[in-house]
């Protein structure tokens, strides 16, 4: 019997020979999306923090059969943002497609929120993602074209209880269209996805009050479920792919409709939706157990 092998809806070697870069790519949706582009014939490079977690997740994807190297080095820091990128260039040759997903917040009312916890939540989910941008663009995509996909999150209706995320998130995809405009010329699309809730690894991270609210989300999802990592990292491929071409600086909802409608009209006690289960990986959250 053949080893589970992860199912996705595109062909494969979509992207046979492509270099992709996935920041963050070492848990969550990060990791989901260098598993699925891996299975798609791309060699990935997955960069993050924490070399332990990239070495995880590159053996992972050697077992699946796919190509992983990874680079471990904070976004937040230029200088190191400058290096790795001519890093990877140096060892694995020039890069196709960026996938900037790294990031971070925490929970908090705006009014308790302090200047340095908000500078770090923009520094993590705006700065970084930013520094990556450009010099993937400089030192590789405007000699030959290529793709950025950028990670923002649902703040459609502003970000009760995370207003430094939904500031940094917001402006990350008003840069995805300034993105977009400016480096046409190059051949290089620059385009976002915002996830809703999703049932990914980062949940587990929150403190007590968020963690007891957490398993109550469906509930306020008209699609009556939480999304899946499989999910987002299909509409990150496709944004990615050839299909997408004539498609840039666009802001992809990801939210089961959740930040459609109001509380004046009440939503429908059940749904028939039943979510993409692609990642032959996933683990649930320990929240949602």
């Amino acid at each position: 019997m053949s080893e589970p092998r992860y199912r996705s809806v595109f062909h494969p070697g979509l992207f046979d020979g492509r270099l992709m870069w996935v920041t963050g790519g070492g848990s969550g949706i990060g990791r989901c999306v260098a598993h699925e582009l891996a299975a798609l014939g791309a060699r990935v490079v997955i960069s993050g923090r924490s070399q332990d977690k990239l070495d995880r997740v590159a053996a992972e994807i050697g077992q699946d059969g796919g190509r992983c190297a990874t680079i471990a080095f904070d976004i937040r820091d230029e200088e190191a943002v400058k290096d790795g990128v001519a890093r990877v260039i140096a060892e694995h040759g020039p890069i196709d497609g960026l996938v900037n997903n790294a990031g971070g917040q925490f929970p908090s009312p705006m009014a308790a929120i302090s200047k340095k916890g908000f500078d770090a939540v923009v520094a993590n989910n705006l700065t970084g993602g930013f520094l990556m941008m450009r010099e993937v663009f400089n030192q590789a995509l405007s000699r030959r074209g290529g793709a950025i996909v950028n990670m923002t999150a649902d703040f459609r209706n502003g970000m009760p209880g995370m207003a430094h995320s939904g500031a940094a998130r917001s402006g990350m995809s008003n840069l995805t269209m300034t993105a977009a405009y400016e480096w046409a010329h190059a051949g290089v699309r620059v385009n976002a996805v915002a996830p809703g809730w999703i049932a990914s690894s980062g949940m587990d991270t929150y403190g007590p009050a968020m963690r007891a609210l957490i398993p109550q989300l469906k509930n306020h999802v008209p699609l009556r479920r939480m999304g899946v990592e499989a999910e987002v990292s299909a509409a990150i491929v496709f944004l990615l792919s050839p299909a997408a071409s004539f498609i840039t600086g666009v802001t992809l909802q990801i939210d089961g409709a959740a930040s459609l409608g109001s509380e004046i009209f009440p939503l429908g006690a059940a749904s028939n939706s039943v979510a993409y289960d692609g990642f032959h990986r996933a683990v649930t959250p320990d929240v949602l157990k």
